[in-house]
């Protein structure tokens, strides 16, 4: 994969988990899992944004 294409598609993914999908956290409030939704949600943020870095110093290296 191209690493600009997947830098990309990294930023879309973070924007998308950062969107609050009201939906979504309605079902997880409904089930009784919103803490742990959230915190699902938090981890995926936290390892996108680190693949995101790295990602991005390694076109700096190849630059």
């Amino acid at each position: 994969m191209d690493t600009n294409a997947k830098i990309d598609a990294l930023q879309l993914m973070l924007t998308d988990l950062r969107t609050r999908n009201e939906s979504v956290r309605h079902k997880a409030a409904f089930r009784g899992c919103q803490p742990e939704f959230q915190s699902l949600v938090t981890d995926l943020i936290t390892q996108l944004e680190t693949e995101l870095q790295k990602q991005k110093e390694n076109i700096r290296q190849i630059n």
